[in-house]
């Protein structure tokens, strides 16, 4: 089977009633985890756009408490799994300062981390290539964010 395009899906969303569409969303919902993910944040979390970056960074606080340090391989493979969630939270966004927070965040959280990144050459280059499209993304921001953020990053 193939898709048919976002136009097309667009116009036949529009012939439907709100019932129907809501029997769609639901059906949505129960096939993937990241519908339901997306679904729960435009529903609940989108109007709170603070708290929803306060959840972020609490899931991410947990997730480096939790990995484990007996090797740098499982370090690694944690560390990718943090970073690839938290793209994912910010695809359900969409907005270019959460964005911009939660990978600075995410670089200081790794860059405290204990054992030392310092140790593995994929974690340090995985650190500077986060810092690298954090200053991409912040340049495209309003001047008085940009200032905001460049000091956040400055720290790091």
């Amino acid at each position: 089977m193939k898709a048919v395009s976002v136009r097309e899906i667009r116009k036949e969303l529009n012939t439907l009633s709100s019932q129907e569409l809501q029997e769609l969303c639901l059906r949505l919902s129960r096939f993937k985890k990241e519908n339901k993910e997306l679904l729960t944040y435009l529903l609940f979390e989108s109007h709170h756009e603070s708290d929803y970056i306060a959840s972020v960074k609490l899931y991410v606080d947990e997730e480096f408490e939790s990995i484990n340090r007996n090797s740098i391989f499982y370090i690694r493979k944690s560390v990718r799994k943090i970073l690839r969630n938290v793209k994912k939270f910010v695809r359900y966004s969409g907005n270019k300062e959460t964005e911009v927070e939660l990978l600075l965040y995410f670089c200081k959280q790794l860059k405290a981390f204990r054992p030392s990144i310092s140790r593995s050459a994929q974690l340090q280059n995985l650190y500077n290539r986060q810092l690298e499209l954090a200053k991409k993304i912040i340049s495209t921001l309003h001047e008085d964010l940009q200032y905001d953020y460049n000091l956040m990053l400055e720290d790091l």
